[in-house]
């Protein structure tokens, strides 16, 4: 718990973030089927309430797939316009669309509703991750849930197929850091071992740094004659020796398509 009526939820997939409320309880995020079956179990033990409202930071699986788990429990889920295109579109491509439960709900810049004696506002700054991130601010508790926007300290994934852009990510973070304060507690939804998913409004500009030198790694590397292939066999980005790990070809190869499209 974070607060005596917000607290977070991991165990497989993108980190959750519950509130529970004399309003009802309110979801950002589900992972998976399983996952969420979990999360609803534990709900009902906590609290008396029905669900009021699901949100969902974007459209990948991982935070999506566990929507259906709620379908006949919650009246409403609440997503940017993008993330339900996105959803929609990747549930046709894999045939599953039996298996979804959409947003009936969206946005394109912000939306904000009053729950109990919080106020709930989603915010979209543009193309980052993917063209559908939403930033969910708990207003009175100051705590954001910024899904896939922060990776604390692990490599992001990058989805080029649904609209990510690296150059604007970086935007989308400055434009949160002035939006939120130094006080925001930040919940990610991942960050690699050893970090909490709960980051600080430092932690996300050091991704932001990290973006920033990833970019300009890559357009080094470009210039100097490599290839796509090389670039990614790079083991670390100089300026950002804090990310460490697997998945480091998945931003040097999106840094390479981006700058290669420009």
């Amino acid at each position: 718990m974070l607060t005596k009526e917000i607290g977070v939820f991991t165990e497989k997939g993108g980190t959750i973030v519950f509130m529970l409320s004399k309003d009802g309880i309110v979801v950002v995020d589900s992972q998976f089927p399983e996952q969420s079956q979990h999360l609803i179990d534990e709900m009902k033990k906590q609290s008396g309430q029905p669900f009021r409202l699901l949100i969902n930071t974007h459209h990948h699986g991982d935070h999506s797939s566990g929507n259906i788990s709620f379908k006949g429990l919650v009246p409403h889920v609440v997503a940017h316009e993008n993330s339900k295109i996105n959803q929609e579109r990747v549930a046709k491509e894999k045939k599953n669309e039996d298996k979804q439960l959409y947003p009936d709900q969206t946005f394109s810049s912000t939306w904000c509703e009053k729950i109990g004696k919080e106020e709930i506002c989603l915010h979209y700054f543009g193309a980052a991750h993917t063209n559908g991130d939403s930033f969910v601010h708990f207003k009175k508790a100051n705590i954001v849930h910024v899904g896939d926007l922060v990776f604390n300290r692990r490599h992001p994934n990058v989805d080029r197929s649904s609209g990510a852009n690296i150059s604007s990510w970086i935007k989308v973070l400055e434009k949160a850091g002035d939006t939120f304060n130094s006080k925001t507690k930040f919940v990610c939804g991942h960050a690699a071992a050893g970090y909490d998913v709960v980051a600080t409004s430092n932690d996300v500009k050091l991704f932001g740094d990290y973006l920033r030198k990833t970019l300009q790694f890559v357009e080094t590397e470009i210039k100097s004659g490599k290839t796509k292939a090389e670039i990614i066999k790079a083991t670390s980005i100089p300026g950002a020796p804090e990310w460490q790990g697997d998945g480091i070809d998945r931003p040097l190869g999106a840094a390479f398509d981006e700058l290669s499209s420009n």
